[in-house]
């Protein structure tokens, strides 16, 4: 099976789990060594990763960010439009972008992880340089280099978005010497379907 027919599949078991569990059920799941999403209601074992928390539609406070922390709804109001602008400048979809910076960030502006990633879409300097941004610190500036970079990988991986989703998380070349596969990263495996997770639930609130 391909890729992409691998996620719409995922997308649409998610899909059918949240709606046929509990209000209270929380979405457990991870991608396998073969780019499957493997989806449970319970976490049985350490491969699996909290992906949402279905209160989200009563409670959206509930939803973490992969980063840890929680999504800040008032900053996702306040960034909306940014979002909005640099999804009709660089063609992508606006739940698209939502996802990954609840899942990077939580909205949160001034987030830098670990590994020197910075702001809103956790962008990286180099990945900044590339795409002439000068202040990632700037909530515009760091939407705009995380959409275009998101852009660019749409186009490298043929639309495949698992492979763009691991490749924004891993780096692309990561993607390519794994033979344009899901590197076998935890953290990938584990950021890949939490962002198509949280893209599903977008695309029915904007």
């Amino acid at each position: 099976m391909q890729s992409t027919d691998m996620t719409r599949v995922g997308i649409t078991l998610l899909i059918a789990l949240i709606f046929s569990s509990p209000v209270s059920a929380d979405i457990f799941g991870y991608t396998d060594a073969a780019g499957t999403l493997v989806l449970s209601d319970t976490k049985n074992d350490n491969r699996y990763a909290l992906l949402l928390r279905t209160e989200i539609e009563k409670n959206a406070e509930l939803a973490v960010p992969f980063a840890g922390g929680r999504i800040n709804w008032e900053n996702q109001k306040r960034f909306a439009p940014l979002v909005a602008q640099a999804a009709r400048t660089y063609h992508l979809d606006e739940a698209l972008l939502h996802a990954v910076i609840s899942t990077e960030s939580g909205y949160e502006p001034r987030a830098v992880s670990p590994k020197g990633a910075i702001g809103l879409m956790q962008v990286m300097p180099d990945t900044g340089k590339r795409f002439g941004v000068s202040n990632l610190n700037d909530p515009a500036q760091n939407v705009e280099a995380g959409a275009r970079y998101l852009r660019v990988l749409l186009k490298q991986f043929d639309n495949d978005l698992q492979l763009v989703l691991a490749a924004y998380n891993a780096g692309e070349n990561a993607v390519l010497r794994h033979g344009k596969r899901i590197p076998p990263y935890r953290e990938t495996r584990q950021y890949v379907p939490r962002v198509l997770a949280l893209y599903k639930k977008f695309q029915t609130k904007i």
